[in-house]
């Protein structure tokens, strides 16, 4: 009974263990950079910076109303006062409630205040614009790790694949060694190849699992977990080699990429903050208006039919006597600030100036870097074609070579060579189609119209 209860034990600890193992979750590219978009800090950091532009924004809006306080005072006073009733000096506790409401409008404060609107509006114009941008980065950099993980796939793949051709080379090398048609010295190096293309292998998935990690790390995903990165569906046969023009290509990223109009936005911003700074050398105009009232419980009044007098009730001081308005026009005109004005609105030139070149710097970048991804492209288009003939001539050799072993026209060094050959323009092969079609995610990036869509339906999901 007891080794029946250890067994059971045992054997649902192992299904456990191997159900476990087994669930491996599958990853597309879609759903990558979905998870990316969904897990990265640099995201959650723009909508931050939308939401801080936005209430800037709101606060520019309300600064054109007029604003409007109340207030409400008591005082208690002990001491010598003047007795109304005695027309004497006495100890007397008086109570005082005194009540108001003020209100204030600017009218003209040298055109600061629609400046100031204008320069929050393009702020957040400019933060919405960086936002889109980064989501643009997200989506490029997820596809980039994911064609890097399907590309060492790819390699593995091969490298496998040249693995078990050379174990079934051994065996029939033993064969032969065996029925005396080859020499044993054969047969050794035979095995030192399969021992090599072993070590290959192995390179190859240590190479894999780093690309898995660094993947799984950028998603921020659990490293605990097992993952499968799908592939998305790359045919050779559905590759277009398109004919580009660099000035338009150019001109079309000048126009629509997202940090282009950031930029701009920017520099329209600096040059609204040297308007507002320009704007404290004009006077500035409100006008003010305030309603207050006041109850003294010492305040007196004559007596109706009779003389003397009595405190004055409440409701007749604080709803009817003792109210006061007043609405007053204020012209402030600046004259001397010891250059404040003068010095902020050489410092806001120098922004404007430095966002000058900050605008035709991103635009020279740009040239750059579409012209680099360019020639990039046109030189993976003409690798292509290489690699195509390359391997069609490795694969044609190595057959030949093949058959000229098994009738015992070649020898094994010939036969490796030609292999060896075969396998490279093979991994050549993978690598071109691999880094054309990621080239041509690189051109729309650098071109500003790169998506979640795009470059989803792009590489074939």
């Amino acid at each position: 009974m007891r080794n029946y209860f250890l067994v059971t034990i045992i054997f649902l600890i192992v299904t456990s263990v191997t159900a476990s193992a087994q669930e491996v979750r599958s990853i597309t590219l879609a759903e990558a950079v979905k998870i990316a978009l969904e897990n990265n800090i640099e995201m959650e950091l723009s909508k931050s910076d939308i939401d801080r532009r936005e209430s800037e924004y709101r606060q520019s809006r309300a600064d054109f109303y007029p604003n409007l306080n109340a207030s409400l005072s008591g005082i208690r006073t002990a001491g010598r006062q003047f007795d109304q009733a005695s027309i004497t000096f006495d100890d007397i506790t008086s109570h005082n409630l005194n009540a108001g409401i003020t209100s204030n409008l600017t009218l003209f404060n040298g055109f600061q205040n629609i400046n100031q609107l204008r320069s929050s509006r393009v702020g957040r114009e400019s933060a919405e614009e960086r936002y889109q941008r980064t989501r643009e980065q997200i989506i490029f950099e997820a596809a980039s790790r994911f064609l890097d993980v399907l590309l060492t796939e790819e390699l593995l793949e091969i490298e496998e694949e040249n693995l078990q051709a050379s174990r079934q080379q051994l065996e029939q090398v033993i064969a032969q060694v065996e029925v005396g048609m080859s020499p044993i010295v054969e047969q050794f190096s035979q095995e030192a190849i399969v021992a090599n293309n072993e070590l290959n292998v192995i390179r190859s998935e240590n190479a894999l699992n780093l690309a898995k990690l660094r993947l799984v790390r950028w998603l921020q995903l659990d490293p605990l977990e097992d993952y499968n990165f799908e592939t998305p569906g790359i045919r050779e046969e559905d590759i277009t080699i398109h004919d580009y023009d660099l000035r338009e290509m150019v001109e079309f990223a000048i126009t629509n990429r997202r940090d282009v109009r950031a930029s701009e936005l920017d520099l329209q911003q600096t040059r609204y903050a040297l308007n507002i700074s320009e704007g404290n050398r004009l006077p500035e105009v409100s006008l003010s208006g305030s309603i207050t009232s006041a109850y003294r419980d010492q305040q007196r009044q004559p007596v109706i039919n009779g003389d003397g007098t009595e405190i004055m009730p409440f409701s007749d001081q604080f709803f009817d006597g003792n109210i006061n308005r007043r609405l007053q026009f204020n012209v402030s005109i600046p004259i001397f600030n010891r250059w404040q004005t003068s010095n902020q609105i050489q410092q806001r030139k120098i922004d404007y100036r430095d966002a000058e070149l900050r605008f035709q710097d991103l635009q020279q970048e740009i040239f750059l870097e579409l012209r680099q991804a360019y020639n990039d492209y046109i030189g993976y288009a003409k690798e292509l074609e290489a690699t195509e003939k390359s391997l069609i001539a490795a694969e044609k050799a190595y057959e030949t070579e093949q058959e000229r072993y098994n009738v015992g026209s070649a020898t094994l060094i010939e036969l490796t060579n030609a292999n060896n050959a075969y396998i490279q323009a093979s991994s050549n092969r993978v690598q071109v189609i691999y880094q054309f079609v990621f080239q041509e995610k690189v051109l729309d990036y650098f071109l500003g119209r790169i998506s979640e869509d795009f470059e989803i339906n792009a590489l074939g999901n």
